[in-house]
């Protein structure tokens, strides 16, 4: 890569500098009024990520600090829970950086009598999250109908790929061992995640799992609304001859070439 190319992105890493018991860390914090849920029955559901501003190639000279809460917790019945964080990444005492949105589907562990949210779902067979309504009411970004996609890009998985959380920092199981994978139905290790480039905005709903060696196929179209330099895309990622596993993707970001008249 050339000097002056590349770009600083947040991880998973904080400021561990090991491989940490990502169970125990994670259940570390109780929330009040709500019961303690098993983490090893834990997916994600859906993620936001904003770009408010663009890291510093250095942070020599600065002191950063990452600012957490929860927003909401949601009893969805028999099919579990859902607990809605924010986690800004911001300079301490001075600007904020990414902000990131997102729901953690905690599967089986509902009906203890919690806020139920917007309530609409249909999960089983294999946990599918298409039609689980992550708490309250959430924007939709259906593709346009009947138009082609202006970009159709295929990445194509391996048994390895899987392990790239672990480079992240990201020491979650589900990832890496097929155990946990296997208590849930899944089958075996799952991937999720991002691989945001020039973005200020990305978002998308985890509608089913990704196993390692599955063929992804994405399409994207270009809706032509320009606000500040940022196009707005919305996408829909599918395995090969398959189901979706994003939905409701949307983007704001910068594009090069035409779009589609189709």
């Amino acid at each position: 890569m050339a000097e002056g190319t590349a770009s600083q992105f947040p991880t998973f890493k904080r400021t561990d500098q090991e491989v940490i018991d990502f169970y125990s860390r994670s259940s570390g914090i109780p929330i009040p009024g709500v019961p303690e849920f098993d983490h090893r029955r834990l997916v994600d559901g859906q993620r936001r990520l904003t770009f408010l501003k663009p890291l510093p190639p250095s942070s020599e000279g600065r002191q950063f600090e990452v600012r957490s809460k929860v927003l909401g917790v949601y009893d969805k019945g028999k099919v579990g829970s859902v607990v809605e964080t924010e986690t800004i990444l911001a300079e301490k005492g001075g600007d904020e950086y990414t902000k990131a949105v997102g729901s953690a589907f905690f599967v089986g562990q509902g009906s203890w009598g919690g806020s139920k949210g917007n309530q609409i779902i249909k999960t089983p067979p294999c946990m599918s999250m298409s039609q689980l309504r992550l708490g309250p009411s959430t924007p939709s970004y259906p593709p346009p109908e009947g138009k082609k996609p202006d970009v159709v890009h295929v990445t194509q998985t391996n048994k390895e790929s899987a392990h790239l959380y672990r480079l992240n920092g990201d020491y979650n199981p589900l990832h890496a061992t097929p155990e946990p994978g296997q208590k849930m139905g899944f089958g075996g290790a799952i991937m999720h995640g991002f691989d945001p480039a020039n973005l200020h905005e990305f978002e998308a709903r985890f509608a089913a799992p990704v196993k390692p060696g599955d063929k992804l196929v994405t399409e994207a179209w270009r809706m032509g609304d320009i606000k500040d330099g940022w196009e707005e895309v919305r996408f829909v990622t599918r395995v090969e001859g398959g189901k979706i596993v994003l939905s409701n993707g949307r983007a704001l970001m910068k594009c090069s070439g035409p779009k589609s008249r189709l």
